[in-house]
């Protein structure tokens, strides 16, 4: 183990002599700030991180990398009527020491300033950012990646090997005018000279194994946004063997995300991107063809092992709890191999293509296709609420409102999944079959049966079941109870019965009566006819509290419709309650446009649409300078709704990621 002079060598090795030419600037360095957070990104070569500087209540610095999904986090005692709040982050420099084995930590190293003239560390750790969540969630951590700090002077190093004696991990805080007492069984405290507050330089590091970055040059076409701040953020998150969800939480792949982000930006993005998340979805099918959720990868995936007595290894441990990404392959797939000019032309190279195990992705995805079929034939048989696709066995979710309550707690039967997504497949599946593409993979596919009549019975015969109506005297009472609760103010109330497909039924095929933004699946998955649109527009894009529609944004959810219990689960405090998802705005207005552009709707499903575009309109452009974030909430005041971030409000069941995947969709509203 290298001796922290060893290392502040190596460090003195790294830097550019005064003499030197000037260094290049990094490919992708830029900044954000939502509320308390500030968020500093750094990529250049093998070196990727972000940092973070949270201020205010629940202080922390964290710095996170897409190398391995690795992290590494200082949180700090909340001093008695003082507040810490952060400045500096912007100059960072890449740093890489190579250790005495011949191991590699890379990462970077940054100069921040705190309010206070002495702060106390609470807790520090260095290993998967898995592990800093769930830190972050009161969760256990296990003693076996607990790294003690060592004090020299004015300098505090945490360092560790991974549980596997990989190179691990390094942390070192330097104050620039003071010292740092503490260590063994003692705090650590930082102190700076008596009158001045605390200037800190930060080195961090990470020796898990960097991934391949995709330059920006290879991410847009021609068509894209120049949107920079989208732009930057795409491009942190967009590698050759991923794409990765969103940072700081979630540095690695996410099956729905990929996906859905795919459709999304298919018109902005060259086709190595597209390729890059398709193929990871495929890499990391099962056996039974199932769509990989996540992945428990380098450290975190060690604990896993570690907990159930197996042998050590790094090995990712694939998740395969959700339902909704398996129905999404087919016509994401699709959309590329088919129907644009792209696709079309690379459709038999990139089926051509192998897996890490050796299998053609053309089996690979016959192999899902196959899964799609047998899983729709018992509702196309029989279209009762009990031979559609419920959530798995003892699980709670299973689609993107993934937190327990996602559903309400009892949804079992998601509306997407099987009034959209199921549908939508098997018309992928019907197309794919006829392209011929899959022939030298996997025959004609005959035997998946007649896949035409069983989409036209899930299109015409799902979204049913999920159909609610209320009088115009129900839905106005509950209105008018919800929004005095609330304490926001009344719309006008309805003149005409209320119509609404529920968020899910529950295992008793009951509604879950609740409002929801998945409407805009079936905007851009589907082709419903004039009374489908009516049921699945005229409700939701209402203004809130009758609908979803803020000055803030479109809520994601709203239980104004349903009974008093309700309120709590989908309040705003909770991830998937009436907050905005950025992605679901753009999802909405990308399903809008699709259907705009059909020929056979009459002229009263055209100004529905047409209406529902300006709103859409109206709201993004309110929302314009959150764009990017994962989600945020809202505050009612001066007789209007502002946007307020998630996240940093002490009830607030999480928090928003700053840098998100989906979010970049905005990059294809400049795109045919």
């Amino acid at each position: 183990m290298r001796s922290p002079l060893a290392f502040a060598l190596a460090c003195l090795l790294l830097a550019t002599p005064s003499h030197a030419q000037p260094k290049p600037q990094p490919e992708l360095r830029y900044g954000i700030t939502e509320g308390a957070i500030r968020n500093e990104v750094y990529r250049d070569g093998p070196i990727a991180a972000h940092l973070l500087l949270r201020s205010g209540p629940k202080p922390r610095l964290l710095v996170v990398f897409p190398a391995g999904n690795s992290g590494i986090g200082l949180w700090f005692e909340e001093p008695a009527g003082q507040a810490i709040m952060w400045g500096g982050g912007e100059r960072i420099t890449p740093r890489m020491v190579t250790l005495a084995d011949g191991a590699i930590r890379r990462g970077i190293a940054f100069d921040a300033q705190a309010s206070l003239e002495s702060i106390t560390v609470k807790r520090a750790l260095l290993s998967n950012v898995r592990v800093l969540r769930d830190y972050g969630y009161d969760t256990p951590v296990s003693p076996t990646v607990e790294a003690a700090p060592k004090v020299e002077g004015n300098r505090v190093t945490w360092e560790r090997r991974r549980l596997d004696g990989a190179a691990g991990y390094y942390l070192s805080v330097e104050v620039l005018n003071g010292s740092v007492t503490g260590g063994g069984s003692a705090p650590v405290r930082m102190v700076a000279r008596q009158g001045e507050k605390l200037r800190l330089r930060v080195t961090a590091l990470s020796g898990d194994d960097p991934l391949s970055p995709v330059p920006a040059k290879e991410i847009f076409a021609a068509c894209a946004a120049p949107d920079k701040q989208l732009r930057n953020t795409l491009t942190f998150l967009t590698y050759d063997e991923k794409l990765l969800g969103g940072s700081w939480r979630f540095n690695t792949y996410f099956g729905r995300d990929t996906l859905m982000s795919v459709r999304l930006l298919m018109p902005a993005l060259k086709p190595r991107p597209i390729e890059a998340g398709l193929g990871a979805v495929l890499d990391r099918l099962n056996a039974n063809g199932e769509v990989a959720h996540e992945e428990d990868m380098t450290e975190y995936a060690l604990l896993a092992r570690q907990r159930e007595g197996k042998p050590l290894s790094a090995e990712a441990i694939l998740d395969y709890k959700m339902v909704d990404d398996d129905f999404l392959l087919a016509p994401v797939i699709a959309a590329y191999l088919l129907d644009t000019a792209d696709g079309r032309a690379r459709a038999a190279a990139f089926l051509q293509r192998k897996s890490p195990e050796g299998i053609r992705y053309g089996e690979l995805l016959s192999r899902n296709l196959r899964f799609v079929a047998a899983r729709a034939q018992p509702f196309a048989q029989a279209p009762v609420y009990r031979n559609m696709i419920s959530l798995l066995p003892g699980i709670t979710v299973g689609e993107w409102r993934d937190s327990q309550k996602g559903l309400g707690g009892d949804g079992r039967y998601a509306y997407n999944i099987n009034g959209v997504f199921v549908p939508a497949a098997l018309d992928a599946a019907v197309r794919l079959r006829a392209s011929d593409l899959l022939t030298p993979y996997s025959g004609d596919l005959s035997d998946l049966g007649d896949l035409s009549t069983m989409a036209r019975v899930w299109a015409r015969e799902a979204p049913r079941l999920f159909e609610v109506s209320l009088t115009a005297g129900e839905a106005n009472d509950r209105v008018a109870a919800f929004a005095k609760l609330r304490g926001v103010p009344q719309i006008a109330g309805a003149s005409e019965p209320v119509r609404f497909h529920a968020l899910a039924l529950d295992a008793q095929g009951a509604p879950v009566p609740v409002l929801h933004s998945d409407e805009g699946f079936l905007l851009l998955f589907g082709n419903p006819d004039a009374r489908q649109l009516d049921v699945a527009l005229r409700s939701i894009m209402q203004s809130y509290p009758a609908g979803l529609v803020t000055s803030a944004g479109m809520l994601v959810a709203n239980p104004a419709l349903a009974t008093p219990d309700r309120y709590p689960v989908f309040d705003k405090t909770r991830y998937h309650g009436e907050l905005t998802w950025s992605w679901q705005q753009g999802l909405m207005v990308a399903g809008i446009k699709r259907q705009l552009g059909r020929t056979d709707l009459p002229e009263e499903s055209q100004a529905l649409l047409r209406e529902a575009q300006a709103k859409m309109v109206s709201v993004l452009r309110s929302t314009h300078s959150i764009r990017g974030s994962e989600l945020w909430s809202w505050q009612y005041k001066d007789g209007r709704y502002a946007v307020a971030p998630f996240g940093q409000n002490s009830g607030d069941e999480t928090e928003s990621n700053a840098v998100q995947l989906w979010s970049t969709i905005g990059l294809a509203t400049t795109c045919k």
